[in-house]
């Protein structure tokens, strides 16, 4: 702790020793002092707090981009902010592409949309759509594929079983089952979302 110390000393010593070299008038070396104690007081809470600011900033972020995770790296935990629409926008990461998701426990596994499934690598020609699914828009067809990998906010699955919806039958890829079921734990809140590793 003392070598903690030993820079704000210095700085103190330097400070006090241009404070009283020349002679100032009492109102002026007053004003200085205060400023100066503030700025040592302002410095020293943001050293202490530091962990909660980081925490103040990642909540601040969420806000204002709803699908980015406020990562957790010590309990292995992600946490999303609801967006202004109402669901919680995730961004994913599938097979090192990015790709806007919508949380949703109604949706048995992960299901994508035919542009998202191409932009993640996988090959759209040569899918059979055959399993009737049900959607936002209605009826429609899928078809069952493997991720190589996905991830969000920090946790990453591999071989995770999705399904591919025919075109127009989804506006929205989803978050679903295959990769929630892998989770140690998620929790729903009146306005976050918390997925546990």
């Amino acid at each position: 702790q003392t070598a903690q110390l030993l820079p704000l000393v210095v700085l103190l010593i330097v400070f006090a020793g241009g404070l009283f070299s020349r002679r100032r008038p009492a109102r002026e070396l007053l004003t200085n002092l205060t400023i100066w104690v503030g700025i040592f007081l302002v410095a020293g809470l943001s050293y202490a707090y530091r962990d909660e600011i980081v925490g103040v900033a990642a909540r601040m972020a969420g806000e204002l981009q709803p699908g980015v995770a406020m990562v957790d790296a010590h309990q292995g935990t992600a946490t999303f902010r609801r967006g202004m629409g109402g669901h919680f926008e995730v961004k994913a990461t599938i097979n090192g592409h990015t790709t806007p998701m919508i949380f949703d426990t109604g949706a048995s596994a992960v299901v994508l949309t035919i542009a998202d499934a191409e932009a993640a690598g996988i090959d759209t020609s040569s899918l059979r759509f055959a399993i009737p699914v049900s959607t936002a828009n209605g009826t429609g067809k899928a078809a069952r594929v493997s991720l190589d990998q996905l991830e969000v906010g920090g946790i990453t699955r591999q071989g995770i079983v999705a399904f591919v919806a025919e075109a127009e039958a989804l506006d929205t890829s989803l978050l679903g089952m295959t990769f929630l079921e892998t989770l140690s734990r998620y929790s729903v809140t009146q306005n976050s979302l918390e997925l546990t590793d």
